[in-house]
């Protein structure tokens, strides 16, 4: 018997108090973002790129939950899912999609945000239909998910095809279809931060150094992909300790988890978000 008790398997519940502190700092953000707009020293359109940047960051670390993760279990066919971790395989997708709505940034906010959740939902399908290739025709195993006994989409029964002792294997249809979802957010939403970023920097960096756009422009797309790109991981990783571990998708106990993972996401992403639009600001001296 261990010391140590195991963690539910849902663990749902979000703490008042945290909630309530996690409200209180996000207005606090917001309130300083405001007072900046108002005292001149950001712009409106500033203003809303950190508004962007909180929407993109809490459409990431939704994403992450619906993507299927199996860690080392998947590796070895004892549970459901791509055989990597949840920070991981959350990055890859999202970042497919970052670049391409960042090659897209330069024609419109539509087509940069709809090619970006492209970009994300087709490198997650063809990750999903590449692991369940392996898993039938190389380990010679069915897909099958330990967390329900019927498909929720097809309503194909899974215990029969389920190998004792495992928590299942492969990814069946729920778990494929949740993951490109998973990845069209993701992708969307980590091309919402990009554009969010590209925009204020259009404007600030080149009034900052005293120069014309196009003299600074490898400047404002490198600085808005970097500051896009660690924004997408802090949100990743944080969801990675939310989940704790390997996840099947939308009919996983643990999904119901993203609410908490939300409202933290909110948080951190104003954070970074002002902290990211700061460095447009001009120093008194």
């Amino acid at each position: 018997m261990s010391a140590i008790a195991s963690k539910p398997a849902s663990g749902a519940e979000m703490p008042a108090k945290g909630a309530a502190i996690a409200v209180v700092m996000l207005l606090a953000v917001l309130g300083i973002g405001l007072y900046l707009t108002i005292a001149g020293i950001f712009t409106m359109a500033i203003f809303y790129s950190l508004i962007g940047i909180i929407i993109g960051g809490v459409l990431v670390t939704f994403s992450v939950h619906l993507v299927p993760v199996g860690g080392a279990p998947a590796a070895m066919g004892q549970a459901p899912g791509i055989a990597t971790g949840v920070t991981m395989l959350a990055a890859g997708a999202g970042l497919a999609g970052l670049f391409k709505g960042a090659w897209a940034a330069q024609f419109s906010y539509p087509v940069a945000l709809g090619t970006g959740a492209i970009g994300g939902a087709l490198l997650m399908a063809i990750s999903c239909m590449l692991v369940n290739v392996t898993y039938v025709f190389a380990m010679g195993i069915p897909a099958a998910s330990g967390k329900v006994d019927k498909d929720p989409l097809t309503g194909d029964t899974q215990p029969e095809y389920k190998s004792q002792g495992t928590e299942g294997h492969g990814l069946p249809f729920i778990s494929y279809v949740g993951g490109v979802f998973g990845g069209l957010i993701g992708g969307f939403g980590g091309t919402l931060i990009y554009l969010s970023l590209y925009d204020a920097y259009l404007t600030g960096i080149p009034a900052l150094m005293g120069t014309d756009v196009e003299s600074v422009m490898p400047l404002i797309v490198s600085i808005a992909g970097i500051f896009a790109i660690g924004m997408f991981l802090v949100n990743a990783v944080m969801t990675a300790y939310n989940i704790t571990g390997t996840i099947e998708g939308p009919h996983d106990p643990k999904f119901k988890r993203f609410p908490r993972a939300i409202v933290a996401s909110a948080v951190a992403s104003a954070l970074a978000g002002l902290l990211a639009l700061l460095i447009i600001v001009p120093v008194p001296f």
